[in-house]
């Protein structure tokens, strides 16, 4: 896809030309042991069934596999992956007061029309040799994916990028709503969001279901492609999520879109 050897176009227009950053085409996937990246991907796996394991059960359900694991190496992995249980939280702890919380807004919210609320997640990508990140938004009432990117860190300027060039392709939506990460709670999140008008929502700690949309992509993603052939290189991630999302928004039907498909509910509105 990229041709290095290329004297009429630099790498870096190249990349331009087929949005995707530089950073991740010179990448190479991250040096970590075979064993942690088998277990990351049991992780991985695990997660995306039942989201509702911690490290203490999900050091268990490694232990039944077989591996020989303590709680404080699963522990790290979830870190790393940015896995956590989700469960209802004892209000026991005060928040941070210098970072940025919201409202979840989308309570009882009736949802009728394409940018009226638009979520966004990261989630882990495992590779063969290594692991990316993926941000995605989607629109909630036609479930269409109106942005992606990937990148070897999570940054919030990444995110606030993905955001950036999804406003600029599908419009502005009214509401965006996000679990309470560091890259949603950032400075720069926040003032992109306000210059955009765009009412920002945020998960409840701990509660599963507030950003399920995003998440129920995440598994049939998962599920449906990066499980079934895990990619090796950077490039052949992102061409295989660009396959698959042009698949996924064009030509996979949705029951809960009346057997359409999310661009055409999209459009169609």
């Amino acid at each position: 896809m990229i041709e290095p050897t290329n004297t009429q176009i630099s790498i870096f227009q190249q990349c331009k030309a087929l949005n995707i950053n530089r950073s991740s085409y010179y990448y190479k996937p991250k040096s970590e042991s075979e064993i942690n990246l088998e277990l990351k991907l049991h992780i991985d796996k695990q997660h995306i069934k039942d989201p509702n394991y911690g490290s203490r059960r999900m050091t268990k359900y490694l232990q039944d596999l077989g591996y020989a694991v303590g709680r404080k190496l699963v522990r790290r992995l979830m870190y790393q992956m940015r896995i956590k249980a989700l469960y209802c939280l004892p209000r026991t702890t005060r928040s941070d007061p210098e970072a940025y919380k919201y409202p979840y807004l989308l309570k009882e919210l009736e949802i009728t029309r394409p940018n009226q609320v638009w979520m966004t997640d990261i989630t882990y990508i495992p590779m063969s040799k290594g692991f990316m990140y993926m941000v995605a938004i989607i629109d909630v009432y036609s479930r269409y994916i109106v942005g992606w990117d990937i990148s070897n860190t999570m940054t919030a300027n990444w995110v606030c990028k993905v955001i950036e060039e999804a406003i600029r392709d599908q419009g502005t939506p009214e509401i965006l709503n996000s679990d309470q990460g560091s890259q949603f709670t950032s400075r720069a999140y926040k003032e992109l969001l306000t210059y955009h008008n765009v009412q920002i929502s945020m998960d409840g700690k701990g509660r599963a279901l507030d950003n399920i949309f995003i998440e129920r992509f995440w598994r049939t993603l998962k599920y449906e492609k990066i499980y079934q052939e895990l990619p090796s290189e950077t490039s052949d991630l992102h061409q295989m999520l660009t396959n698959y999302i042009e698949y996924y928004n064009t030509e996979r039907i949705h029951s809960s879109l009346k057997n359409q498909t999310p661009k055409k509910w999209y459009s169609a509105a």
